[in-house]
């Protein structure tokens, strides 16, 4: 016996409703693009933010959308993309080669080969600063002060244990070792908690603006031996000069070490989404480098290609050779 007419044209009509509803919440949710940050007071919160920006200032040519979310940082953020909780994240070059190579903090996590680089950004100097009646004038001298070595997750934190390690010194180095984030500690610098704060952060910071306006604390230069020998024996290592006069009370240029942030995502992203990204950011580059004075600097041919130890993603390749700049 034959089922009415009436009751396969509701079938079918169903499925069809069933299909363009399914088909449609799939192509939304692809067409949102979670961006990996950094915690409030460092330069990678702003710096998401300025690319959600520009790409979704194209949303109406491009039909892709981002938003730029909090987070630990660095190490958090590629974890994170590890597990697909993220599209795109920035991080440290350092740790953007760590998690390729599945070397340092992610060796029990293995490579991560399917971790693809879109492009950098700006330099991120490794940076001390102490309170002024601390005693600290080298980088020497945190032995026995009260550190903070920035909270778990960030590639601040990470940096600071490689440099212990070359230097031999342990927790016990200090007579203090806290974990605070970007946020808090400029305050807890400032209100005698801590006798220094150690940040790998792009400049001018906020948090470093802070603290030396506030309590009139003076960044310290990192060298010596055991920092020269690890500057050469690291790929994503290089000498950095933090120019005179960004903050106040420091009127001298200040040497150190530094990484670069990147931008990163994996095979996961769809070459026409990283292709998006990356047109939004360089076709916009001038608008860009005005959103955060951190960018200012930044140069469309080195962007391409520095700090990126990972394959870059080809909707970036796309978009580079399409731009002359491949």
């Amino acid at each position: 016996m034959s089922r009415p007419k009436t009751f396969d044209a509701v079938v079918i009509a169903a499925i069809t409703v069933f299909s363009f509803s399914y088909n449609h919440a799939a192509s939304a949710a692809e067409a949102v693009v979670l961006l990996g940050t950094g915690g409030a007071g460092g330069v990678y919160l702003p710096a998401g933010r300025a690319i959600c920006r520009l790409v979704n200032g194209a949303y109406a040519k491009q039909g892709l959308s981002c938003s730029a979310q909090p987070s630990k940082g660095s190490i958090a953020n590629l974890k994170a993309l590890r597990t697909k909780s993220l599209h795109l994240a920035i991080a440290q070059s350092d740790w953007q080669f760590h998690a390729y190579e599945g070397s340092a903090k992610f060796k029990k996590d293995g490579p991560f080969k399917d971790l693809r680089a879109l492009f950098s950004l700006h330099a991120e100097p490794f940076t001390v600063v102490a309170r002024a009646d601390s005693g600290i004038k080298t980088f020497d001298d945190l032995q026995g002060k009260r550190v903070n070595v920035s909270n778990p997750g960030s590639g601040a934190r990470g940096t600071m244990i490689e440099v212990m390690k070359v230097l031999g010194w342990r927790a016990r180095t200090f007579s203090k070792v806290m974990q605070l984030d970007a946020a808090a500690q400029a305050k807890a610098l400032c209100d005698g908690k801590i006798d220094v704060m150690v940040y790998t952060v792009g400049h001018p910071s906020k948090t470093i603006s802070d603290a030396t306006a506030r309590c009139a604390a003076r960044l310290i230069p990192v060298s010596g031996p055991g920092i020269n020998a690890l500057v050469k024996s690291r790929p994503y290592y290089a000498p950095v000069t933090i120019p005179a006069g960004l903050y106040k009370n420091n009127t001298h240029r200040v040497r150190t070490f530094g990484v670069g942030a990147t931008v990163v995502g994996s095979t996961a992203l769809s070459e026409a989404a990283a292709y998006k990204i990356v047109k939004a950011v360089f076709a916009n580059l001038k608008k860009f480098k005005t959103l955060h004075p951190a960018l200012k600097a930044l140069n469309a041919q080195s962007m391409t290609k520095d700090g990126l130890s990972a394959p870059r993603h080809p909707g970036a390749v796309k978009y580079f050779k399409e731009a002359g700049l491949n």
